[in-house]
């Protein structure tokens, strides 16, 4: 047999939305490392969105994948609305939709692939089912749906969804876990349905957890999806976050945090598909000033569908706000690399939404948060890093999701968090937690016998 013949090929089909594109783009990363070659897969807009937005490792890697631009027909990227009544960003729904369009140029590709090499392995994501619905009349392929959301969020969604049957473990209380009212718009949900319509023909899910952090629910589904083969392959993102890059660059606020003391920096963001209206703005940002604590916050609005075309919102913040901060806080505006700044030892506390990345990057960088979940998956992963892992504290309560938070509200809790016993207490648990999934990765250890069983799977 020649090399070619005997060769495995991996393509990543990722869905286009940010913390979608990173995570496949950071298991790209990990499968190259094994010396399989890497196809990512995706419109044009949406690769490079993902090219320009790596962080935590050396863009230059990203040169080592092979990326396929595919044409879809122009769609619609409207701005987002910040007075929806239901959060999630319904903006991006015609984006999504867009997707439908992947399927012939995916085959097409998976096709040619297929006749150059002994085996091709399509990793997509489980929202892009639909997609690749054509691997079962492809020869020589497999396929393998990856979730983007926690195990102890797709547990409770498939649990609920036939009939809570009795489960033969101890896990959280049902009413402990959010209802998804509210979580998601109709069409969204018409969307996941259809796409979760193709995932019985895939050989196994992949999940960007760690047994160390969700041993317990990742065994829940296996026991939920006995059919199937399950890796929880996690944490995704790099462990040890470079000080700098190839071209010896760094985000400004990087250097301002060198200047800060260790531990003594809130770093708040609500990542990068929330939009919030003018009047929360407007409480978050007294309560930050009113805490007296040191922060950085990324205060943008949500991806549009296209994020380098159309005219983004500017929120607006307090007269002069920025002035009356300026010792204590800095206000960034343009995307933020996140694992660097939470890498950064001058961070103690992390303000979030509770997107599952944030929560990954979080916890592996010993990062205790401030739960403010917004849409999705969010709420139950803000119970799950709260009530399960004690990670963190609740600032806004899913069962409160249509009132404001207000000043005071957030300066009481940022006190907590970065000012108080309880804080130190939750910031203990964090380091503990972070050197156990950082020990996990060893040599010999739960990581490293997952990835070996994955990799041996696909290449066997």
């Amino acid at each position: 047999m020649t090399n070619q013949e005997n060769s495995v090929i991996v393509v990543m089909v990722p869905f286009p939305a940010q913390g979608h594109l990173n995570q496949l783009l950071h298991l790209s990363r990990i499968i190259l490392s094994y010396g399989i070659p890497v196809h990512y897969v995706g419109t044009s807009t949406h690769n490079r969105q993902a090219k320009v937005r790596v962080h935590g490792w050396d863009p230059v890697a990203v040169a080592s994948f092979h990326f396929h631009d595919c044409q879809v027909p122009p769609f619609a990227s409207p701005p987002p609305n910040p007075n929806a009544a239901i959060k999630f960003p319904s903006h991006l729904q015609p984006c999504f939709d867009a997707c439908y369009h992947l399927r012939k140029p995916v085959t097409e590709l998976l096709r040619m692939l297929s006749s150059q090499a002994r085996k091709v392995v399509i990793i997509h994501d489980s929202m892009m089912g639909s997609v690749v619905q054509d691997v079962g009349s492809i020869p020589n392929t497999e396929s393998y749906a990856f979730h983007t959301v926690s195990a102890f969020s797709l547990f409770f969604y498939l649990w609920e969804s036939t009939g809570k049957p009795q489960v033969n473990a101890e896990m959280l209380g049902e009413n402990d876990v959010p209802s998804l009212e509210g979580c998601f718009t109709e069409d969204f949900l018409e969307f996941i349905a259809l796409q979760h319509r193709y995932l019985n023909v895939t050989s196994g899910s992949i999940y960007n957890t760690s047994k160390v952090i969700e041993g317990t629910y990742v065994e829940l589904l296996r026991q939920h999806m006995k059919e199937k083969q399950h890796w929880a392959l996690g944490p995704f993102n790099p462990l040890k976050v470079p000080e700098r890059n190839s071209c010896g660059c760094r985000h400004y606020c990087l250097e301002w945090l060198d200047k800060q003391a260790t531990n003594s920096v809130l770093y708040v963001s609500f990542g990068t598909t929330t939009t919030m209206g003018d009047e929360q703005i407007q409480e978050l940002a007294v309560g930050l000033r009113r805490s007296s604590q040191k922060f950085i916050w990324v205060l943008r609005d949500a991806d549009t569908g296209d994020v380098f075309s159309g005219e983004v919102r500017r929120p607006e913040l307090p007269k002069e706000y920025q002035d009356s901060v300026k010792d204590k806080g800095l206000v960034v505006r343009d995307w933020a690399p996140q694992l660097e700044i939470l890498a950064h030892p001058a961070i103690g506390g992390f303000v979030s939404h509770c997107g599952w990345n944030s929560c990954m990057e979080s916890i592996t960088m010993g990062v205790p948060i401030g739960a403010w979940p917004v849409h999705s998956d969010q709420p139950r992963n803000a119970v799950l890093i709260t009530k399960l892992l004690k990670l963190g504290i609740t600032i806004k309560d899913w069962a409160r999701r249509d009132e404001v938070v207000t000043a005071a509200v957030v300066e009481d809790a940022v006190k907590r968090l970065m000012a108080s016993k309880e804080g130190d207490e939750i910031r203990k648990r964090a380091a503990e937690v972070s050197g156990a999934v950082r020990q996990s990765v060893a040599e010999g250890e739960v990581y490293r016998k997952e990835w070996d069983s994955f990799i041996a799977h696909i290449i066997r």
